[in-house]
């Protein structure tokens, strides 16, 4: 289980549970964040899970896929440390993970 906290465009936070073995994104959407609409379901078919990483956690989510990359390009406002939440697995690693979620995903 890892603590994962989700920052909306606003300032608000959500700090949840997240299991071993889910995605940052299924994290968000079993516990309601708003931001995070995964219309694709975690198939990395869609840029609606977009989120920032914060940079102290770059090395520890991994990179992107070439897959990843290009529905990136579907997002606003992609950054650096840009990812898919949905191609972020959640691991004992990733306890204390910080992502803020992008304006355009309000």
């Amino acid at each position: 289980m890892a603590k994962i906290t989700y920052i909306e465009h606003d300032g608000t936070e959500h700090v949840v549970d997240v299991k071993t073995g889910l995605t940052v994104m299924e994290g968000a959407v079993k516990n309601n964040v708003p931001g995070i609409d995964a219309d694709c379901g975690g198939a990395c078919a869609c840029a609606t899970c977009h989120v920032y990483v914060d940079e102290a956690w770059k090395d520890k989510t991994g990179d992107s896929s070439a897959m990843e990359e290009s529905m990136l390009d579907f997002a606003e406002n992609v950054e650096p440390n840009s990812r898919l939440s949905c191609q972020i697995k959640v691991s004992d690693a990733l306890d204390g993970l910080v992502v803020r979620l992008p304006e355009s995903q309000h």
